[in-house]
């Protein structure tokens, strides 16, 4: 029996549909190892080593999993493919001892009976490089959120909490709040003029004064145009007709999607998020069963795979006809920092149409499923065709602009018409330049500028992806977890920030700067980008970020007397002599020590016996002996016997051996456990050796 590893229960049945009785379909329902919950659990000393566990409501399932892949003839870690899905099934790899490089990782971008039945013919290894760039990320998140909630606590009150990106989102509605509270209105007049040419009356806007562009504040002003332009000649001069083409929108990504079903269906982010992942898993079509209708739902990539392409132009032809199908297929731009893993969101089988599944089923599924199906194929269709006709009239150096398109061709709008009629349709008569045409009549009207409008949930997320805050499977946790912590409300679908939310922000805007700059944030999630390229370790982006906010941190722990948390106690591999558990390395006043997990139950202690570190080393600086040194806390580095003279310091051990690989200096590692392992100073060497 082969066995498959999925995420969530909602799609087994579908999947178990496409594989057939020799396979059983495993749900881990998320993730199984994680960071604990009550504790740090990062190694800030030992390069910001994370201690996972697993998660204590998911132990009989690991233990049933266990059971189950001990006899079954093939495993698949088949995770959703993005980053969390790959450190998911990192995870269970782990757990499962399976070899770092089997091929296990099986992904689906859409869960139809080719691309399931195709990956699960074609396995690869895990991917390191997407694991390590969401191990940087929980590893950061985890700092921020650690270090920050119990100083945003005692300062302000309750229990609090602050996060990476969370925190910079909130700086966005809040900000908002003040930029529309400190608003002053400025006023401004438009001026137009209705004209006549053979009893065919038409419209025209002021724009220039002498060729540049025309402001007007108040009244006076107008006064003085009023005077020049009433008596005055309106002479034509210039007549520009064209042929233009309107393009259809990109399918949907993540952020568009979800924008989309908030302002046009009136969407939750909650009812979004369900809808999208059942669509994606699988919905009860009446009379067929469970079937998944969609691609993967959590993108950034516009592209479309080629099937899917041909797939469009056959469905274009045989319900519009051949002229509604481009040459040539589409191509659209993804912003710059879209990773481009997966397709843009659309349908798996155009056969599924809205016409044909409706009242087959559930009703906001349907409309959700809707906006897709349309968007894609208006996507794949030609573009809307348009006699575009500009006209710009003088009187006495006051230029006005009449300007309008008619439809030849409606292309893609034939599937997705406006929300509005076209507003630029408008009959301008046949005019020559040089002409004159009548003056009917002039119209002024005052208007003032208005504040910027508040986020609802929807323009939030779009702005969350305009300034690179985030991913697209991050986007709506983000923003509901701001409501679950009372830090925003819902005025009128209007997001406006609490009390609460506006003085958090102000707190973290004056101690952590880079916590609360946006730029920095997007920098962030670049880093991250290049960590999932190969391009960057994520340890290095971890502690260049560090460096910084541990000085923001000292220096508002100061200012306000808190004592910064302690570092937790670390798991090692020693057993209890007393009770059968398992031993944690803590920090006391003299240095570290082991000490019973099952504390207060049992309270056995031990010294760690750190003189038995008698190993000395060579010194790259001045070739004195190294050897091991104690800081005050008890930690083991190494440094120079010719200390002042010479102030060589590691935390490793350098000797005499070279690397049997790439020839640069050797080292040992000691860790804290005594386990010691002699590592290459290359970073770019794999050589290890215990």
């Amino acid at each position: 029996m082969k066995l498959v590893f999925i995420e969530g229960p909602g799609k087994r049945d579908t999947i178990k549909k496409y594989l057939g009785n020799d396979y059983i379909v495993y749900p881990t329902k998320g993730h199984i190892r994680d960071l604990p919950a009550k504790s740090f659990a990062i190694d800030i000393n030992n390069n910001y080593q994370p201690t996972y566990e697993i998660i204590p409501e998911k132990k009989a399932l690991v233990e049933d999993l266990k059971k189950k892949a001990k006899n079954a003839e093939a495993i698949y870690l088949a995770t959703d493919p993005d980053r969390e899905g790959e450190a998911i099934a990192w995870h269970l790899a782990t757990i499962l001892e399976l070899d770092k490089d089997a091929l296990v990782r099986t992904a689906f971008n859409e869960i139809s009976k080719k691309a399931v039945n195709a990956s699960i013919a074609d396995p690869k290894p895990i991917n390191y490089d997407l694991v390590n760039a969401q191990q940087g990320r929980r590893v950061l998140d985890r700092i921020v959120g650690y270090k920050l909630s119990p100083l945003l606590s005692k300062k302000i009150h309750g229990k609090l909490s602050a996060g990476r990106v969370q925190s910079v989102t909130l700086k966005l509605v809040v900000d908002r709040e003040k930029a529309i509270k400190s608003f002053v209105p400025t006023e401004y007049w438009n001026i137009s003029v209705d004209l006549i040419k053979d009893n065919q009356k038409f419209k025209a806007d002021l724009l220039h004064y002498k060729d540049k562009k025309i402001e007007v504040h108040n009244k006076e002003s107008v006064d003085n145009i009023l005077s020049e332009i009433n008596d005055a000649d309106y002479k034509v001069q210039s007549v520009k007709r064209q042929i233009t083409y309107s393009k259809p929108s990109a399918p949907y990504i993540t952020s568009t999607l979800q924008q989309d079903a908030l302002s046009k269906l009136g969407m939750t982010l909650n009812t979004y998020t369900k809808c999208a992942q059942s669509l994606y898993e699988g919905v009860m079509i009446a009379g067929e069963g469970k079937t998944a209708l969609v691609t993967y739902i959590r993108t950034d990539s516009t592209r479309v795979s080629l099937d899917a392409q041909f797939m469009a132009k056959e469905y274009i032809i045989a319900n519009y006809g051949e002229n509604y199908a481009p040459k040539k297929f589409h191509e659209y731009n993804s912003k710059a920092n879209a990773q481009d893993a997966h397709e843009a969101i659309r349908p798996i089988n155009l056969k599924y149409t809205p016409e044909y599944l409706k009242d087959k089923i559930e009703e906001q599924y349907w409309k959700l499923y809707a906006l897709i199906f349309k968007r894609f194929v208006a996507s794949q269709m030609n573009y809307a065709q348009y006699d575009s006709l500009t006209v710009d009239i003088l009187a006495n150096d006051y230029k006005f602009r009449s300007a309008g398109r008619t439809l030849i061709f409606d292309g893609f709008t034939k599937l997705l018409k406006p929300q509005e009629e076209d507003k630029n349709t408008i009959n301008i008569p046949d005019l020559v330049e040089g002409e004159l045409v009548k003056k009917d009549k002039i119209h002024t009207e005052q208007k003032f500028t208005k504040p910027p409008v508040r986020f609802t949930e929807s323009s939030l997320v779009h702005e969350m992806e305009v300034q690179g805050i985030g991913r697209p499977a991050t986007y709506a946790a983000t923003v509901m977890t701001l409501f679950n912590r009372d830090y925003i409300k819902l005025e009128k679908k209007a997001l406006v920030p609490t009390e609460l939310g506006v003085e958090v922000t102000e707190y973290l805007e004056e101690y952590f700067k880079n916590v609360m700059n946006i730029k920095f944030t997007a920098d962030m999630e670049k880093q991250l980008d290049d960590v999932e390229l190969g391009k960057l370790k994520w340890e290095d982006v971890v502690d260049n970020f560090y460096n910084d906010f541990s000085n923001q941190l000292d220096y508002a722990s100061k200012q306000m007397g808190v004592s910064i948390p302690k570092a937790e106690p670390v798991l090692s591999d020693i057993k209890c002599e007393k009770c059968g558990a398992m031993m944690l390395y803590r920090d006391g006043k003299f240095g570290k020590f082991l000490a019973c997990s099952n504390f207060p139950q049992c309270k056995n202690t031990k010294n760690i016996n750190q003189s038995n570190v008698q190993d000395t080393g060579v010194c790259p600086k001045c070739n004195g002996v190294v050897s091991a040194k104690y800081s005050k806390r008890g930690k083991l580095f190494f440094g120079c016997d010719n200390y002042p003279k010479c102030d060589y310091i590691s935390w490793d051990l350098p000797i005499e051996d070279v690397c049997p690989k790439c020839g640069e200096k050797l080292f040992k590692k000691y860790s804290a456990n005594n386990k010691i392992t002699i590592i290459c100073n290359n970073k770019g060497c794999t050589y290890v050796k215990d």
